[in-house]
């Protein structure tokens, strides 16, 4: 089975061992357009080739609604979508249309555009096969949580020094 994965950052790096341990076959997708550097495939190659292809990359300009209609029907009928990035980067109507159609086997996302969702987000309807919405809680592991509460140590320290840190205005 290959692995598609756009996004190759310290997630997307971590998520290509996993699919390697299960003896899956790796293809790491360049950016959209740009071409393939070494140990790099062509964007357009990793969307045709992909059984499963994993969202790893961050929203930006570059990268909002990069997964839409015309991505999605070059998927084989077969492949599953997964996103665990953020919502903005997959059009989500394309993807409600796309898995009612049939175009992709299915999908699992923990992201939408809008959280939390209002109830007649798009992809929350119940007509919707093989889609499977969890909550984003990459907070959740141990180290997220000790990350946070260290982060809520050092914020309440500073405070009772009277030094102000991580402001929001």
């Amino acid at each position: 089975l290959n692995f598609g994965v756009i996004g190759y950052g310290v997630l997307g790096q971590a998520t290509t061992h996993l699919a390697a341990a299960l003896g899956m076959n790796v293809l790491i997708a360049e950016r959209k357009g740009d071409p393939a550097r070494p140990g790099r495939v062509a964007f357009a190659q990793v969307i045709q080739a992909a059984d499963v292809l994993s969202i790893h990359c961050p929203l930006s300009a570059h990268t909002e609604g990069l997964i839409d209609s015309t991505v999605l029907s070059a998927m084989k009928p077969d492949a599953i979508l997964i996103n665990t990035s953020r919502g903005g980067i997959v059009t989500e109507r394309d993807l409600a249309d796309a898995l009612r159609r049939g175009v992709i086997a299915g999908a699992a996302i923990d992201t939408l555009s809008v959280e939390p969702p209002p109830p007649d987000h798009v992809l929350l309807q119940p007509d919707i096969p093989n889609l499977i919405v969890t909550p984003h809680n990459a907070w959740a592991s141990r180290t997220g949580r000790q990350a946070a509460m260290d982060q809520v140590a050092k914020v309440i320290t500073a405070f009772v020094a009277g030094t102000v840190i991580n402001r929001v205005v």
